[in-house]
């Protein structure tokens, strides 16, 4: 197992509240031995004028992925965070509104100060609708008072 701290998605759902997570519809799902999963509505929240899935909502789908993923992967998360720092994706498929998306987070690498994830997200049907990876930096936290 890959993960440093016990998480069960109710738990991680209850972190998201009052977030934009939570505004897209974002849930969390499953959190296996080497994934992190959350589904995400294609609704008036997340589509595109033409009625399909935006492209923005499966980056910030993916980035909340690989963010919680990466934080899960951090031993001690009073002296280090995770901060993106590189996100890309690919669209692949479209989806309509009315159904919703599934993403799954897998590591690439887990570093310990650098973190890559995969996640891949696909529609109801398992396709594949887009592609990403997420660089995360793990960061000394600022101490209080400190600031640049």
């Amino acid at each position: 197992m890959i993960w440093k701290h016990e998480a069960e998605p109710e738990g991680l759902n209850t972190l998201s509240k009052n977030t934009m997570v939570a505004h897209l519809g974002i849930e969390f799902t499953d959190v296996g031995k080497d994934y992190l999963e959350a589904t995400m509505p294609v609704d008036a929240g997340t589509v595109q004028p033409f009625g399909i899935l935006h492209g923005g909502a499966s980056v910030a789908l993916a980035e909340t992925l690989g963010s919680v993923a990466a934080t899960l992967c951090i031993e001690d998360r009073s002296r280090y965070a995770a901060v993106g720092i590189e996100v890309n994706a690919s669209h692949l498929r479209s989806v309509p509104r009315g159904r919703y998306v599934t993403g799954r987070a897998t590591p690439a690498r887990i570093g310990g100060r650098i973190q890559v994830w995969d996640i891949d997200i696909r529609d109801p049907d398992g396709r594949l609708v887009c592609k990403s990876r997420l660089t995360m930096a793990v960061i000394e936290r600022a101490s209080q008072g400190d600031s640049d």
